[in-house]
């Protein structure tokens, strides 16, 4: 059990210390997949 906490708080605080870089991924895939849809209309 104390594993799988450390193994949380660990993940945890990549994602906080990474966000603001997901979130960047997030919003040019966004944006791809936005301009493939009205490139296909």
């Amino acid at each position: 059990m104390q594993t799988i906490n450390a193994g949380y708080k660990s993940l945890s605080l990549l994602v906080t210390i990474n966000w603001d870089r997901l979130l960047y991924v997030f919003t040019i895939l966004a944006a791809l997949f936005l301009g493939a849809f009205v490139g296909s209309l």
